[in-house]
């Protein structure tokens, strides 16, 4: 399985799960409602944010030398970003037509167009974030290893 995929997989059934819990919590606590979209876009961002810093720490220490080049991770994460959030939406438009479960209300056009995107924004960039830092931090540790060798 593609490296891609594991993540838009993880992601969007992240993005549905959180969705779905913050539709029941909706129903149950409605005065809530803004700290629990807080805390659910806090949730996903830290989350796709670790796993960005964990590619680009594991990048950078497999090629230590930048101009060499390493592992495309932009292209990467933003497959994962798209095939997350056209998944995602997917499924939750077919989640909020079942009784009981209110994730919305958006419709299919909706939740592929304007839903999604956000959902990619919302996995590429914080993505981008901890791959940048991942990069740094382990690109640092190798610089100060080697002169302490030397």
């Amino acid at each position: 399985m593609g490296a891609w995929v594991l993540r838009a997989t993880a992601f969007g059934v992240l993005v549905v799960v959180l969705r779905t819990l913050l539709g029941f919590a909706m129903i149950y606590w409605p005065t809530e409602g803004s700290w629990l979209r807080i805390l659910c876009l806090a949730v996903i961002v830290l989350a796709v944010a670790a796993w960005g810093l964990a590619d680009g720490r594991g990048d950078r220490q497999a090629n230590p030398d930048p101009e060499r080049g390493g592992a495309d991770l932009t292209v990467r994460w933003l497959k994962a970003g798209v095939a997350g959030g056209l998944g995602s939406g997917l499924v939750a438009w077919i989640l909020d037509l079942l009784p009981k479960l209110d994730l919305g209300g958006n419709g299919l056009l909706f939740e592929l167009t304007a839903g999604a995107s956000f959902i990619v924004l919302l996995i590429f960039v914080p993505a981008m974030a901890g791959v940048a830092l991942g990069r740094f931090l382990a690109g640092r540790e190798h610089r100060t290893g080697a002169a302490a060798a030397a």
